[in-house]
């Protein structure tokens, strides 16, 4: 059996992944793909928290021209959070896995609150931890979420999933000679104002000195080859 380098990892979703070819929502074939891999990688014995953006929903950025102001704004990308949340925790659990899924808003009929105790708990206990509704407040994103949720739940890393490979110096879609950086340090990060993650978010995985990964989330194994510590993207530390 494969052996994960780490014990407790905090695995950042994007949302957008989601949406394999549509232009809104879930494709559910994307869904319990991705699903499925993380079973694989909690069968190993590694304890995962997960957030979820998202971007294939709701979020305010995308949604600018819209005339909904930005403290609502971001309340609707927080419970649609809570909706990817949901969704995740159906298909996980159909494939054998128990999964709790911990809200920053109050929807009691809907996901517990988080408690940092009572996460660490499900953790110990075996079950997937999904943190959702952001850090329960405006202007802060998912990445920022993901961080203080590592922190707070004692994760070793935070494992940044998306649609690229890696951090580059540019964007890889626009620039043909876009160079892919293989480590960086978080002082890199902000100093070059690299937009992979929020600055807020880098600043606190630095101050802690927590581990960032950033890979490829479209590959199929790629959660399980970054558990177990293979160089298949970018490291900060």
């Amino acid at each position: 059996m494969a052996k994960s380098k780490y014990k407790r990892v905090m695995l950042k979703l994007s949302g957008e992944v989601l949406l394999g070819d549509q232009d809104n929502g879930i494709d559910f074939d994307i869904l319990h793909a991705l699903c499925g891999e993380v079973v694989e990688v909690a069968k190993m014995g590694v304890e995962v928290v997960i957030v979820i953006g998202a971007g294939n929903i709701w979020r305010y950025r995308d949604n600018t021209g819209s005339g909904i102001d930005r403290v609502s704004s971001d309340y609707m990308g927080m419970l649609a959070t809570i909706m990817n949340s949901v969704a995740m925790q159906s298909s996980i659990e159909a494939q054998g896995i128990y999964v709790r899924v911990c809200s920053a808003l109050n929807i009691p009929q809907v996901a517990e609150p988080y408690l940092r105790r009572r996460a660490i708990r499900h953790l110990e206990k075996g079950r997937i931890v999904i943190c959702s509704g952001g850090t329960g407040n405006p202007y802060f994103t998912t990445d920022s979420a993901s961080a203080l949720r590592a922190l707070e739940l004692d994760c070793e890393v935070l494992l940044k999933a998306t649609k690229v490979d890696g951090v580059y110096d540019k964007d890889p879609k626009k620039f043909d000679d876009a160079k892919r950086f293989d480590s960086l340090t978080y002082t890199d990060v902000l100093s070059m104002d690299l937009e992979f993650m929020d600055s807020a978010a880098v600043s606190l995985c630095k101050d802690s000195k927590l581990p960032i990964m950033i890979f490829d989330l479209t590959k199929k194994g790629n959660i399980q080859k970054a558990v177990e510590g293979e160089s298949i993207g970018t490291v900060i530390n």
